[in-house]
């Protein structure tokens, strides 16, 4: 980019603490985020809204149905969450993931190796986009010739990840 967009940059230690997503069934969402991919629901709004984490966390995400009860997705060519993405510790983690995934019956939509990161691509029952991924550690990260990051996307190889232990 031409001009610097940040003269004055964010905390370094800032992070993404949470996604709170629009659902038109909560209990169909919780199937999937707690029976599926396996974050502990930590609370529940009555029949509204629920709470579920990783590792004890108060919640990283949040389902509601407040004002989308019973409603679809947004339509193709709206705004709107691309998709939210969930980082895994290790890449033995990530392929569980993938053989929930496949024993669930949920179909993945792509699979990529960015270089620095390999994900899975997917949609959870209300179409929203969900990326499971984890990062390589930042020694193995692909650099150009003047050091900076190279970031590409190339096809994941969905069978080596399953053979990951």
């Amino acid at each position: 980019m031409a001009e610097d967009m940040t003269p004055n940059p964010i905390a370094p230690g800032t992070r993404i603490g949470h996604v709170h997503l629009k659902v038109a069934d909560l209990e169909r969402a919780l199937a999937f985020y707690c029976g599926v991919l396996g974050f502990e629901l930590m609370q529940t709004y009555g029949r509204d809204a629920a709470f579920v984490s990783a590792g004890g966390y108060h919640h990283h995400i949040g389902l509601n149905t407040w004002e989308s009860r019973g409603g679809r997705p947004p339509a193709p060519g709206t705004t709107g969450l691309y998709h939210v993405a969930i980082l895994y510790p290790t890449r033995a983690d990530l392929a569980d993931a993938l053989r929930r995934l496949i024993k669930a019956g949920i179909p993945l939509t792509g699979a990529s190796d960015h270089g620095v990161s390999e994900a899975l691509y997917l949609d959870d029952p209300d179409g929203n986009g969900v990326e499971l991924y984890w990062d390589r550690p930042q020694s193995e990260w692909p650099r150009g010739p003047n050091g900076e990051l190279a970031m590409g996307t190339r096809r994941l190889d969905v069978e080596a990840l399953l053979g990951e232990k």
